[in-house]
This record gives C-alpha cells, sequence and structure tokens, in this order.
C-alpha cells in the first residue's frame, strides 16, 4: 500500500514500519482526533473469507474493550475497498492501534541469554498482560516475541489481542494456520492437535518465550511447522540449564512446569506463573518443584524426600554424641528414643496440615481499591489513572454550560469510596455546551445514515453486522448512542447492520408444532412432509431438515419432515417380481 493516501475516510497512511506473515503496519495518522497511530492491514487472501471477515470484527470489538498499561490499545477496526492497477477490487480488513514507540522483543531477544533482571522485567509484563485479558475473558493464542514490544523506559506492550482467535476459527489446518500465523514454536500442544483452549495455553506460549530468553533458543525446532507441531505434543523439553549452565534449578522448575504437555499440570493463571519466577529470579525454588507427588527422579529433581527419610535424618541428627555430654553413657534412654520420634512426627503432620489449609490464591481475598479524584482531569488522564489501579473506565458524555469540552465530571460509584479490583467506574465526560440529538437512523443504509450523522456534524463510527430475521441485508439494526440520545458535537456514532442471514436452530427432535412456530417466528417458511416408512411418535418430532443449522439466508425455505408410518405395520418394502421358471 502506498504512503499518502486515506483509510475509511480517516486514517492517513504512511511508512510502513512492520512486516509479518498475515498482516503489514503502517504509521498512520487519525486526522479527526489528531493523534498518530498505527495501522494494521490483513493479508488480503484473509478478507476473500466472509467468515473470517465476521470474526474478525468481533474479536478487534473485544479487544478492543481491554484498556491495560500492558496491553496495546484498539481504537478501531473494519474494512477498507482497495482498488488495483488492473481494476480489481480488494478487500482488506484493517486495525487501528495505539501506536507505540520502541523495539521489538525478539529484536532484543538477539542477544540472548538475556540477564536476570532483563528477564524478570519483561516476563513480568508479559504475565501483568495476559492476567488481565483472561480476566477479561480473552485468550490471546498467539504469543511470542514478535507480537510483544518493549518501549524505551522497559515498558512492555502485548499486541494482536484477538486476530489469532479470528484465524484458528477459519484455518482448516496447522499448515494454513501457520502461514498465517508464521512459527509453530510457540504453539501450545492443545493448539497443535486442533483442540479448544484456555488462557493457560497462552501461559505455555509464555514459557516458551522464557525458554528462550534464557537459552537463546526455542525448546523445538524441525525442518516444518508440522515437524515443530508433532514435538509440542509428544517430546519433553530439554531443561534450560543443559544449554545455559547459568540456569538455576528453581528457573527450570518453573520453566518445565511451563511446558508441560496437560494444561491441568501447567500453572493455572499467569498470577502463580508470575510468583513462581519471581522467586525462582531469586534463587528460591517455587513450593511446587520439592512436593513428593508431583516430582520424578530426574537429572533435575533426585528422589523426592519422604516423611520416614525425614524423620530418620532429624533422629540421626538428635541422636549423635554430643561432646559436651559425659561419655560414660553411649546410647540414649529407649523412652528418650520414642519420644523424639514422636515429637518429629507430630511436627511433620502439623506442618502437612498447615500447608494444605493454607487458602488458594483464588480463595485469598481481593484488595479493594479506592476510587481516585479524577473530576476536573481530562478523559486521556482519568483512564490512565483507573487503569493503573486496574480499574475499567467506561466513558459517557453530557452536555455542560460550565465545564469545558473533554474534562472530567463526575465518577459513578463515587470519589473515595472502595471497590473491587476491575470494578467498572463510569466517567461522565463534558460534551461541552452545545449537544446535538441523535436522529433516528435505524432501517437506513450505512450510506443514508452517513449522509444524514454529517448533516448533524456528527460521524459515523465503527459498523460490524448481526444476523436479523426482519431488518433487509445492509439496513441499520441499531444504533449506539440509541436514537434520541444527546451528544456532543463530532461525535462518532456507532452501527449493526444487519447481514442479510437468520441464525437456523436445529429442528431434529423439536415437536412439529413448536418447530413450525420457531420458522415462522425467523420469518422462514416451514415446508412440512410426513414420512410413511417410519412409525409416528407423539408430538411429531422432527426427523430431518433440507436445510443445515446455521445461518441461512432471510425468508428461504426449510423443508421440515416428520412420521406418520405405523409401529405394528410398517410400509412395505418393495421386492423384486420373482421370474417365470423356465
Amino acid at each position: 500500500m502506498q504512503g499518502e493516501r486515506t483509510l475509511a475516510g480517516r486514517y492517513e497512511i504512511g511508512r510502513r514500519i512492520g512486516r509479518g506473515g498475515m498482516a503489514e503496519v503502517y504509521l498512520g495518522l487519525d486526522e479527526r482526533l489528531g493523534r498518530r497511530v498505527a495501522v494494521k492491514l490483513l493479508n488480503t487472501q484473509l478478507s476473500g473469507e466472509p467468515d473470517f471477515r465476521f470474526r474478525f470484527r468481533a474479536e478487534a470489538q473485544a479487544a478492543a474493550r481491554m484498556t491495560h498499561p500492558t496491553i496495546v490499545r484498539v481504537f478501531d477496526a473494519g474494512e477498507d475497498t482497495f482498488v488495483r492497477a488492473d481494476g480489481h477490487e480488494l478487500i482488506v480488513p484493517y486495525i487501528v492501534m495505539e501506536y507505540v514507540e520502541g523495539d521489538q522483543l525478539r529484536d532484543l531477544m538477539l542477544d540472548a541469554p538475556l540477564a536476570n533482571d532483563k528477564i524478570a522485567s519483561y516476563m513480568s509484563g508479559i504475565l501483568t498482560a495476559l492476567e488481565y485479558s483472561h480476566r477479561a475473558g480473552v485468550v490471546h493464542r498467539d504469543i511470542k516475541p514478535g507480537n510483544i514490544k518493549v518501549t524505551p523506559d522497559g515498558t512492555v506492550k502485548v499486541m494482536d489481542f484477538g486476530i489469532a482467535r479470528a484465524i484458528s476459527d477459519t484455518a482448516g489446518t496447522i499448515a494454513q494456520t501457520t502461514a498465517i500465523l508464521g512459527t509453530a514454536s510457540y504453539f501450545s500442544p492443545e493448539q497443535a492437535r486442533g483442540e479448544n483452549v484456555d488462557g493457560r495455553s497462552d501461559l505455555y506460549s509464555a514459557g516458551i518465550v522464557l525458554y528462550e530468553m534464557l537459552t537463546g533458543q526455542v525448546p523445538f525446532q524441525g525442518d516444518s511447522a508440522v515437524a515443530v507441531a508433532y514435538q509440542h505434543v509428544t517430546e519433553r523439553p530439554v531443561p534450560p540449564s543443559e544449554l545455559n549452565p547459568n540456569v538455576s534449578p528453581a528457573m527450570d522448575a518453573v520453566v518445565l512446569r511451563a511446558l508441560a504437555k496437560s494444561p491441568d499440570d501447567r500453572f493455572q493463571s499467569a498470577s502463580e506463573f508470575r510468583r513462581d519466577l519471581e522467586l525462582a529470579v531469586q534463587g528460591i525454588m517455587p513450593a511446587f518443584g520439592v512436593e513428593a507427588d508431583e516430582t520424578e527422579d530426574t537429572q533435575l529433581f533426585g528422589p523426592a524426600p519422604t516423611a520416614v527419610a525425614q524423620t530418620e535424618s532429624a533422629f540421626a541428627a538428635l541422636s549423635e554424641n554430643d561432646e559436651r555430654a559425659p561419655t560414660v553413657q553411649r546410647r540414649p534412654p529407649a523412652m528418650w528414643i520414642w519420644g523424639a520420634a514422636a515429637l518429629i512426627l507430630a511436627i511433620v503432620a502439623a506442618v502437612i496440615f498447615w500447608v494444605a489449609t493454607l487458602p488458594r490464591e483464588s480463595q485469598l481475598p481481593q484488595a479493594g481499591v479506592e476510587i481516585p479524584d479524577v473530576v476536573g482531569a481530562t478523559w486521556e488522564e482519568a483512564d490512565a489513572e483507573l487503569t493503573e489501579l486496574q480499574l475499567v473506565p467506561s466513558r459517557e458524555t453530557a452536555t455542560s454550560d460550565e465545564v469545558p469540552a473533554g474534562i472530567v465530571m463526575s465518577l459513578s460509584p463515587d470519589v473515595g469510596l472502595t471497590v473491587p479490583v476491575g470494578q467498572v467506574v463510569t466517567v461522565t465526560v463534558s460534551a461541552g455546551p452545545s449537544s446535538v440529538e441523535l436522529p433516528n437512523i435505524n432501517g437506513m443504509t450505512v450510506e443514508q445514515a452517513t449522509s444524514v450523522l454529517e448533516g448533524e456534524g456528527l460521524a459515523l463510527g465503527t459498523v460490524t453486522t448481526e444476523n436479523s430475521p426482519s431488518a433487509p441485508q445492509g439496513t441499520i439494526i441499531r444504533s449506539e448512542p440509541v436514537a434520541g440520545s444527546q451528544v456532543g458535537p463530532d461525535s462518532t456514532v456507532d452501527v449493526v447492520v444487519s447481514s442479510g442471514l437468520v441464525e437456523l436452530p436445529d429442528l431434529v427432535g423439536t415437536g412439529l408444532e413448536e418447530a413450525t412456530s420457531t420458522l415462522q417466528s425467523l420469518g422462514l417458511r416451514g415446508i412440512v412432509e410426513s414420512d410413511p416408512n417410519c412409525p409416528a411418535e407423539e408430538g411429531d418430532p422432527i426427523v430431518s431438515m433440507s436445510l443445515a443449522a446455521g445461518p441461512v439466508e432471510q425468508h428461504s425455505d426449510v423443508t421440515i419432515t416428520y412420521c406418520t408410518g405405523s409401529a405394528e405395520n410398517p410400509a412395505p418394502t418393495p421386492t423384486p417380481t420373482d421370474s417365470p421358471a423356465p
């Protein structure tokens, strides 16, 4: 894409600042807000899949709701049409992100192994971002050094949340997926097997990044993505200390737990990973590294100690001759021996009981956060301060004759109240003295709505699609804010547009009356047929449908079939006529 062009009528595209297997990134200027942004244009090969474009918009919206200092903000997403030199039009999905000064982590890792303080700093930022996103219900799916930036002051920024989900849900094979994601070196075993994943898959990928920081190489390498994926599933990684003697046993333990094949054997949360990593950096072995039921007799872990062995060792220590004691008595009395053994066993039992009854991390009461006084600050300042306190700011606007536009007027909950971490805080920002009543654009096309909004001094924002049984394809179902709302001048209005499709449910097994009612409510034409070759059942359950469940065109014909035969006298099966005897 050439510079000096405007994307979506708003973003001026400048020089290219990054390139990958699935996208190119350009420095851009948001002409409406006057700020620098990074614009990612996805590979045009993806735009040919409508399902991808639909999922991409949905995932970009989910990513846009995440605001945290360790996550690159997503400001906007959509599609634009480019015309090639031969006149062919290309639909290109794009995503507009926060522009971050700094270097990609993969460039900083060219000097790996890295120093412990660098490893601790980078990994802490990555795991903090994952902790926040997992609490928000977003799994990254593509954690790797190329998706992590480090600012000049050392702040870690993780980017591309949600894009991997949109891709993996539309790519059919490992070969297709890796062609887009670039490398399988950071895949989790469940990703390699094509299974559903959760946040523990991101922790596995973060473990690969940690391994590479410590050793300068990834644990699994091969001639193809399939070969590497196979190793993720079947082979155990070499402990980092065998490649870098400076790696401590504690750090080995942390890495190998992060790279466990089964998600149940890994760290169960990013905070747990970060806590044990901090201990390992200090040379302290995490608790799981010495538990008898979770270790094996390997080079990393020796034979697990037992309570009997510990008792015997303590007994031997206690029963050694004290130089200050008289040498007349060479062995202690039998009662003293049994008393010492009983005392040691009691202490061991008490320690085991104490550890077992410690509250787990998820059971610990979460500390509250006092809502700061950001009334009178700008929205940007309030957003940054609330986010730093791990609160979730939500912006609303209201007109005011006294408060200048862009200044915070009030908070809900109120300033000074103590709320849980993760609490949504509604921030009311002044829209200035003048306001515009948002016209009703429901039922209009995007083009019609754009013209109406521009006439009111407003602008069209994000356009997303949604299935609807009644709204014609391409018409607006609803807007945000809703019609009649008072909005400030130059406000943007997001709209949801009908896809022209209806979500057809699976009606097999549903009674005939309920099935026909469902089709009618969806605006579909139900055609009922009976089948005398199968026995009738009470309620006339549907046995087949002419269309598969899922998105179908509005007003489609759907033939549903139910059984009308007799269980005692099923319809006869035709047989060949006997040939006459010669």
